[in-house]
């Protein structure tokens, strides 16, 4: 659980950013995107400390693209769960193709800095 301790750390650091990022009007919303997708490879991190970042990287990215393009399906109890704010956090809105770009920045940050800053392989 030690090891796991800075990842969730820095989770709860970037959900507070990325909360703040869309309540500040000059910030451009893919900036929230890429936040989301890099705190989704530090939470794939947290779960796979054992790992290779490349395989980190990959399932975050994959987790974050099928999220995105969930959000074109549309079905009562899913448009329901949406409606509410962890829904709608977690599951988002609609799918926008320029939200893939924004989760590559953001898996990629989360990569670069796991390889270099935290010495993962």
């Amino acid at each position: 659980m030690k090891k796991r301790i800075p990842y969730l750390i820095l989770v709860a650091a970037v959900i507070a950013l990325g909360l703040l990022s869309r309540r500040i009007a000059f910030i451009p919303a893919a900036t929230g995107d890429a936040l989301y997708a890099f705190m989704m490879f530090f939470l794939v991190r947290s779960c796979f400390l054992h790992q290779r970042s490349r395989s980190v990287a990959l399932i975050s990215l994959a987790l974050c693209f099928a999220i995105e393009f969930s959000q074109a399906i549309h079905t009562p109890p899913l448009d329901a769960l949406r409606a509410t704010l962890p829904g709608r956090l977690v599951l988002g809105q609609g799918f926008l193709w320029t939200d893939l770009l924004a989760y590559v920045a953001g898996v990629s940050a989360g990569w670069a800095i796991d390889k270099l800053l935290l010495k993962k392989d």
